[in-house]
């Protein structure tokens, strides 16, 4: 079966989603990895910032608004300092085991918010993603798009009667230059990135996901057709 052969490869398959607020990546994340896991492949569902202990402490400073008063460029050296932690606590290792890694967010996001939308120097974030990354790259990123309107909106009733956080607080301009953002970076890395439509129900978006993965990864297996569309 198909499903056996991807699950025992010798190394995983490393999948980010990244989009705006509101894109619903979580909740897409969390159907392809019930999806992937139907398949007998082993699956490890992360974020970013978080997703290890110490990039969880990062999460709290940088979404209480704490990076932001700090500048752009102090931002993205506490996201950096969360990613390596993550990177080496989480990710490497379950790639190492053969599992396939999804991953809410990742090194996309710090060139959309710092970069293009905090205005942070390209070359600054090279470094770095040279100096937390190295050469690891996501195999496939599942780009949400959808109108800063409906994004905004969704991300409203998500947090009830919360407070927004420190990105959901920003003005729409902000989140406009995101959704650029996120839209070059496919349009520049078309063999890593797809942009998927994120708009109707999160059902609908799921199966264009499924597609897209599809496509772009399991079809290059042998016995492929073992995976039902």
């Amino acid at each position: 079966m198909m499903a056996a052969s991807l699950a025992t490869s010798a190394r995983g398959r490393f999948i980010t989603f990244e989009g705006g607020e509101g894109a619903g990546k979580s909740t897409q994340i969390k159907l392809l990895a019930e999806r992937l896991d139907a398949t007998g492949l082993r699956t490890v569902v992360t974020r970013e910032p978080g997703g290890s202990p110490g990039a969880e402490i990062m999460r709290h400073l940088v979404l209480s608004g704490m990076g932001k008063l700090l500048g752009s460029a102090t931002e993205s050296l506490l996201f950096a300092a969360a990613r390596a932690d993550h990177v080496k606590l989480v990710i490497e290792p379950a790639l190492e085991r053969g599992m396939w890694v999804l991953c809410d967010r990742f090194a996309d996001s710090t060139r959309a918010y710092q970069g293009y939308a905090g205005e942070v120097d390209p070359k600054f974030l090279d470094a770095l993603e040279r100096v937390t990354i190295g050469n690891l790259k996501p195999d496939l990123t599942i780009i949400l798009d959808l109108p800063i309107e409906t994004g905004m909106r969704r991300a409203a009733e998500r947090r009830g009667k919360g407070p927004p956080d420190r990105f959901e607080d920003e003005a729409a301009g902000f989140h406009q230059k995101l959704r650029d953002a996120f839209r070059q970076i496919a349009e520049r890395e078309p063999d890593r990135c797809v942009l998927i439509d994120a708009e109707g129900e999160p059902a609908i978006v799921a199966g264009r996901v499924w597609t897209a993965l599809r496509d772009r990864l399991l079809t290059q297996a042998p016995a492929a057709e073992a995976i039902s569309a």
